[in-house]
C-alpha cells in the first residue's frame, strides 16, 4: 500500500548530517531528496518533519536556531515541498521528553489529526530511533543509510531491520513506497 503520510527525519535523511546543525548556512541536500520528494508529493503523500534537536537540552544553541535552520530547509526545497506539520524534539538523551524520538507521540498526534491509519503512515530516517519511533507508533519505517553512522550498525536497530528495508539513499526508498505505474 502506498503512504498517505510520510514523517521525515531532518539531519542525515534530507540533509547531510552535521553534528548540532545550528547554522542555516551548514545546510546542504543530500542527492535525490528533491526528486524523491516530488515522487511522494506526486503521490498525494502528506509530509512530516519529526527531528530530534538534542543541542538544545544540551545548552548548544537554542529553539530558535533549530527553526532557523529548519526554514533554511524550506526555502532550499520551495515552496513546492509543503510539510504538513514539523516537530522538533528540543530535549538531550536522559531529560523528561514528550516527543524525542522513539517516543511515538508526535505520530499519534499526525494520526489523530489527519485521520491517518497506522499502515497508511511510513517513518523515514536514518538511525534506530527512526525505527523504533515506527514500531513504537505502529507505523510503518524504510531506513536510509546515508547518516553518518550507518543504520545497519545501530545495535537497537538490528533486529528491527528484519522487519523494515533499509535503502542506500533517500530517492530508492521513495521509489521503492512510491512505484510509477
Amino acid at each position: 500500500m502506498t503512504p498517505k503520510a510520510l514523517i521525515l527525519d531532518r539531519d542525515g535523511t534530507l540533509i547531510e548530517h552535521v553534528p548540532y546543525l545550528s547554522n542555516p548556512k551548514d545546510i546542504r541536500l543530500l542527492p535525490g531528496v528533491e526528486e524523491g520528494l516530488r515522487l511522494a508529493l506526486d503521490s498525494g503523500a502528506k509530509l512530516f518533519l519529526h527531528t530530534n534537536q538534542s543541542g538544545v537540552g544540551r545548552g548548544y544553541f537554542d529553539i530558535e536556531a533549530v527553526d532557523r535552520c529548519n526554514n533554511r530547509l524550506f526555502e532550499i526545497l520551495g515552496e513546492n515541498v509543503p510539510f504538513q506539520a514539523v516537530c522538533s524534539a528540543p530535549e538531550a538523551p536522559g531529560m523528561p521528553s514528550k516527543y524525542r524520538k522513539p517516543s511515538p507521540r508526535f505520530a499519534r498526534e499526525v494520526m489523530n489529526e489527519y485521520s491517518f491509519r497506522p499502515d497508511e503512515v511510513c517513518y523515514v530516517g536514518d538511525r534506530g530511533s527512526d525505527i523504533a519511533t515506527a514500531e513504537a507508533a505502529g507505523t510503518r519505517a524504510v531506513g536510509v543509510a546515508t547518516g553518518l553512522d550507518d543504520l545497519r550498525s545501530e545495535i537497537g536497530a538490528l533486529k528491527l531491520l528484519q522487519k523494515y528495508p533499509v535503502f542506500t539513499d533517500f530517492l530508492s526508498a521513495m521509489k521503492f513506497l512510491f512505484p510509477k505505474l
